[in-house]
């Protein structure tokens, strides 16, 4: 997969965006980035697309933007000349598609029928957009048509919210969705750059979907750590379970049966998507200890210890 995409596939959301004036370019560009969102995807509908693309891409390098709604090669060209990582159409031009991969630049162009998929197959795309999505048959229709097509990944567009969005992202064979609801015309309009940044947050939070598992707590001993989850049990009327190095109450509290990581303990927290939360943790300041990583049968990574520790308390991660 193109590395365009495989960056999609890390950030998760992509806003698709129709921007009427390009003075509003620069602080969208700001409040995504806040929000955790470094992606845009610039749709070609108004006049102020082009000039808006090369101010984020010129004022913003650490964002990736590209261009929607593309139907020309004509298009194509002003929209890699302005800044363009990417390129995105509503349906699939052999035309524009022959062009893209002519010149190397990524592209997925609108599919919604196994007829569509095959003519990407034929043109030697992996990615395709699935547009639009909920008019389309949504998710049902997606695995459809992923049955036969094994190789094919697919970003949907088109009726994402918050509401659905998860429900799509669990899919495996869906790499990232595009969506507008964070970045509305309304808020666009009233320069409502904060509630965007409170929208786009809002979306990522969503999107990891962080649920706290359980809180570990370091003890002296094996004997110590029995006699407190004792209490704790029956504090909370929960069954205590032991295990190997600790026991469990219920599935609240892990006790230590000997110091283990952090001053005090970790806290456990499970995560829909850990390689998508690790690069937006990452993108926040936090490193993993590789040490620490425990992986599945495919060598993908699904445990994994933030390096430092807050309150005295080492903090890890697994997947769903």
């Amino acid at each position: 997969m193109n590395k365009v995409f495989e960056e999609f596939s890390k950030i998760g959301i992509i806003p698709v965006i129709a921007l009427e004036h390009a003075e509003d370019a620069a602080p969208l560009a700001k409040a995504l980035i806040d929000g955790g969102l470094p992606c845009a995807e610039i749709t070609f509908r108004t006049d102020a697309a082009e000039e808006s693309i090369r101010i984020m891409a010129e004022q913003f390098p650490e964002m990736l933007v590209g261009a929607g709604t593309v139907l020309t090669t004509e298009q194509v060209d002003r929209a890699v000349s302005a800044g363009a990582k990417f390129i995105v159409s509503p349906g699939l031009n052999p035309k524009v598609v022959a062009y893209c991969i002519e010149k190397n630049i990524p592209i997925t162009p609108g599919c919604s029928t196994p007829s569509d998929i095959e003519a990407a197959i034929e043109l030697g795309l992996d990615v395709v957009k699935f547009f639009p999505a909920e008019a389309a048959g949504g998710l049902s229709m997606i695995k459809a048509m992923a049955a036969p097509y094994t190789k094919m990944k697919f970003m949907p567009t088109g009726g994402i919210n918050a509401k659905n969005l998860t429900s799509y992202l669990d899919f495996k064979k869906i790499i990232a969705c595009g969506g507008s609801w964070m970045v509305s015309k309304e808020l666009i309009a009233a320069k409502d750059w904060t509630g965007i940044t409170a929208l786009t947050q809002e979306a990522v939070a969503t999107m990891l979907g962080f649920t706290l598992l359980h809180v570990g707590i370091n003890n002296a001993s094996k004997e110590a750590a029995t006699e407190d989850s004792k209490k704790l049990s029956s504090l909370f009327g929960a069954e205590r379970k032991e295990v190997s190095d600790s026991c469990f109450v219920g599935s609240l509290v892990e006790m230590m049966h000997t110091p283990g990581r952090g001053a005090h303990g970790h806290i456990a927290v499970r995560t829909n998507d850990l390689k998508r939360a690790m690069y937006h943790l990452e993108k926040r300041g936090f490193a993993f200890d590789e040490a620490s990583f425990r992986y599945n049968e495919k060598n993908e990574v699904i445990f994994a210890y933030i390096k430092e520790e807050i309150a005295g308390f080492a903090i890890h991660f697994t997947q769903k």
